[in-house]
């Protein structure tokens, strides 16, 4: 397990990025919906786009937790 390690802390930090980004392209596009910016698009559909975006959010930020959570215990095991 120890030589997955450095391949656990980039993952977990190519998550955490990607959960910032959905969570940003998410929630801009959602308020552009809500707003009435795009044609064709109601005030539901803004308020599904937010929810499904944040929920995205925390999944994957969620994995890249457990990512860290194993290097922690990796490390843990490596010290004994």
């Amino acid at each position: 397990m120890r030589e997955h390690l450095g391949f656990l802390k980039a993952s977990s930090a190519v998550v955490k990025i990607a959960a910032w980004i959905f969570l940003l392209f998410g929630v801009t596009s959602g308020v552009y919906i809500l707003f009435g910016r795009m044609a064709g698009k109601g005030i539901l559909e803004g308020s599904i786009i937010i929810c499904l975006y944040t929920l995205l959010f925390f999944v994957l930020y969620i994995i890249a937790k457990i990512a860290d959570l194993l290097v922690k215990i990796i490390n843990e095991i490596k010290k004994e």
